[in-house]
């Protein structure tokens, strides 16, 4: 299991934090600080960056200047303090892979060789899926699971190890409306466990009110980070790095 992060400190930091892509900006002088806890919604247009930004926090995207450090080390490859659901694909069907599976693989995949369960294991994956009420799916081909259910247990295979940090990009995208509750819920169960929660979404209906920042980056070097109930009223021209709300 993950070690649990220090209560009185961030388990996510980004000082002074710039990245681009092809020479274009895609945002600078990004300040964060994430705390146990805290549930932050990620918005901006289609191509904007934000999972540039969860690359960059996954160690796998490096930063043109400042840093970003998970509970205090700097960001790494393959850290299993930070859960990750990534923009969802649709497993087909015939994929030789059962619902456990898919889940077992956050707890066994980043191991070398033939990934064997290790005392703890199977404990770990039957509580991540329990806790994603996905018991009834376990034993079923993922090919034949709906699109919520595969992105339910893809949100049990993220947080198997109980992660700090639980990092969602579009979990809701395709979700009929009942699915994207479910998921919503899953993540405010993860938060009220104490992981922070950063939780890419266009959809920002499902997700205003239990998010207490929002960080908006519009693609060409400029954020907004502010309060979610301020973001239809916020002046984003003209507040370009905007310091968040007393």
């Amino acid at each position: 299991m993950s070690a649990a992060p220090d209560p009185t400190g961030p388990v996510l930091e980004l000082a002074d934090a710039a990245i681009s892509t092809r020479d274009k900006p895609i945002f600078d002088h990004l300040d964060l600080s994430v705390a146990p806890g805290d549930f932050i919604v990620i918005l901006g247009p289609n191509g904007a960056g934000k999972t540039t930004l969860f690359r960059a926090i996954l160690g796998l995207d490096h930063l043109d200047r400042g840093s970003v450090r998970v509970l205090g080390e700097p960001a790494r490859r393959g850290d299993r303090r930070i859960g990750y659901v990534p923009q969802q694909r649709i497993i087909p069907r015939g994929a030789p892979l059962t619902g456990r599976d898919l889940v077992t693989l956050g707890r066994t995949g980043t191991r070398f060789g033939l990934p064997l369960l290790r005392r703890g294991d199977k404990a770990a994956i039957d509580k991540a899926i329990a806790a994603v009420g996905g018991e009834h799916l376990a034993r079923r081909p993922i090919g034949d699971l709906s699109g919520g259910e595969q992105q339910r247990l893809r949100v049990a295979q993220a947080i198997v190890d109980e992660p700090a940090i639980l990092l969602l990009d579009e979990p809701l995208s395709s979700l009929d409306v009942a699915h994207k509750q479910g998921i919503v819920d899953l993540a405010i169960a993860q938060q009220r466990r104490g992981a922070a929660v950063l939780f890419i979404s266009h959809d920002v209906a499902p997700v205003i009110e239990v998010a207490n920042r929002a960080l908006v980056i519009r693609g060409d070097g400029t954020h907004w980070l502010g309060a979610p109930e301020d973001i239809e009223h916020a002046d984003l021209h003209d507040h370009p790095h905007h310091a968040e709300h007393e």
